[in-house]
């Protein structure tokens, strides 16, 4: 009969544990400047400029299509 271990819960090693947790804030702080600049999107009135620092949304971006 085999020989069988302990039931013992699996756990990663903890190089990977904190990459894992590093990638998870590093996700967070995105989702974070992203959620920020979507709130300061839909906060503007059509026609205000954006603030400094901020992206145009893709509809206000110039075309550099050659016609």
């Amino acid at each position: 009969m085999a020989r069988t271990e302990p039931d013992r819960p699996a756990r990663a090693p903890k190089g990977l544990l904190q990459q894992m947790e590093e990638l998870i804030a590093a996700l967070n702080a995105d989702l974070s400047q992203l959620d920020a600049d979507l709130q300061s999107s839909t906060d503007r009135t059509p026609g205000t400029p954006p603030a400094p620092g901020s992206r145009a949304p893709e509809s206000e971006r110039p075309s550099h299509r050659a016609y």
